[in-house]
């Protein structure tokens, strides 16, 4: 396909990405509840004439972090059939197994892979006549679930470039591989994939993001690194309840255990070879001011410059928790419910997107590479990837926007999901062209 030709293709697009994003922005999913946006996904998926893998074969269920109950589940799985999913394929992703993975095979050559991250905040989006969702009727119809991170477009581009790189089929070689993951909020979801097996034998893997660092619409970043690795642990405490005035002598305070753990774990040493992080963000105890406290849970996150780093944050995590419950007398419980790997972007892939995007007039301040300064589920598949023994980057792709990423008034410019969309298929095409 000409290049004159294949951009015409992809702004007769532009229309249907639009109508992608809205409808995704309508029906938000927060993680492993993404039963309708997988649903639709995959229908359309198949339509286009891809194999496709869910459930079971993308999900991992003894890797999944942070799953709510299954009666929560049961709920949005229903929700999901009322908002026009397939009932036979959200049974198939019972339990929360949600997310797909689409290939495309084109005969011997390298396997490319393409990750978009489809689901939605536990935030309630503004109903404001200055919010435009709301003013033009697309606001969310979920309570307390709000795409505020621009994953409905990044769920969007994926289904454009999956429609137009099967229109080139005959065009292309090797396997090109589009993975739609659940749970990138909380970094959740990319273990259990990576588990499973859909990042095995890729050669290369590109992720990116709408805005973050690109902060307008002409910017585009081709590479970042410095992915914070992280882990996310609720620490819970259970003690004796007792009464305060005639009894206290008999009871386990557990908020004393859990207030000592919060305060330690802020004292940890921090790290000498890089950046780490610690941060109690919930709390939680008690029953009434005239019980001594039986019940306490703690939730809280680690963070490293690299995974090793994250690791020793953990390591003295546990030790702290575990020395603050023998101080009080009472049981403990840590559950890890999210956790990513630090990143690198490989060099030779930002160059590769760093040519394509020069050559791009959308892109009016293309930048090589900036410092992430946090975590991101993808740095896990991007460094499996690279351990064995392929290369990959995420890209920060700019747009104008209404507010911060997870704001309840945040929206963007929807005239970059065709911008998107080339951008990935035209590293579809070089990848194959230069692939030795």
């Amino acid at each position: 396909m000409q290049p004159e030709e294949l951009l015409k293709k992809i702004q007769g697009l532009a229309p249907t990405l639009v109508e992608y994003r809205r409808d995704f922005h309508t029906h938000p999913e927060p993680a492993w509840k993404e039963f309708r946006t997988t649903s639709i996904i995959v229908e359309k998926l198949i339509e286009l004439g891809y194999s496709v893998k869910m459930g079971s074969e993308v999900i991992t269920k003894s890797e999944m972090m942070g799953v709510p109950s299954d009666a929560e589940l049961r709920h949005h799985m229903k929700q999901a059939i009322s908002q026009g999913a397939n009932p036979e394929l959200v049974e198939k992703m019972a339990g929360g197994l949600t997310g797909a993975v689409a290939e495309l095979h084109c005969g011997e050559g390298p396997v490319i892979a393409l990750r978009f991250d489809i689901d939605s905040n536990d935030i309630e989006e503004v109903k404001d006549e200055s919010h435009r969702p709301y003013r033009e009727g697309f606001s969310s119809k979920n309570s307390k679930a709000m795409h505020a991170c621009g994953h409905d477009g990044h769920a969007a581009m994926g289904l454009g470039v999956a429609e137009i790189l099967a229109g080139m089929k005959e065009e292309l070689k090797g396997t090109i591989r589009i993975i739609f993951q659940p749970g990138e909020e909380g970094v959740r979801g990319a273990r259990a994939m990576v588990a499973s097996g859909v990042v095995d034998g890729v050669d290369y893997i590109i992720g990116g993001h709408i805005g973050f660092k690109a902060a307008h619409t002409g910017d585009f970043i081709c590479g970042t690194g410095k992915f914070l690795a992280t882990t996310k642990l609720d620490a819970t405490f259970k003690g004796v309840p007792a009464h305060a005035g005639a009894a206290p002598q008999e009871g386990k305070n557990a908020l004393l255990a859990a207030a000592a753990a919060s305060l330690n774990l802020h004292a940890i040493s921090r790290h000498g070879e890089g950046a780490s992080r610690i941060n109690v963000g919930v709390m939680e105890a008690g029953q009434g001011r005239n019980i001594l406290p039986p019940n306490a849970i703690i939730k809280l996150e680690t963070r490293g410059e690299n995974s090793e780093i994250d690791e020793y944050m953990v390591r003295e995590s546990m030790r702290v928790i575990e020395a603050s419950a023998k101080m009080y007398d009472v049981e403990y419980d840590i559950k890890t419910v999210g956790g990513t790997k630090s990143g690198e972007s490989s060099m030779p892939m930002v160059q590769l997107l760093k040519k394509l995007a020069e050559s791009m007039p959308q892109f009016t301040n293309v930048i090589e590479y900036c410092d992430f300064g946090a975590a991101e589920d993808y740095s896990h598949f991007m460094s499996v990837v690279q351990e064995n023994g392929g290369i990959g980057t995420y890209y920060m792709l700019g747009s104008n926007r209404t507010a911060g990423h997870h704001d309840d008034h945040f929206d963007f410019d929807e005239s970059v999901l065709p911008t998107g969309v080339e951008l990935n298929v035209r590293a579809v095409l070089d990848i194959i062209a230069n692939h030795e």
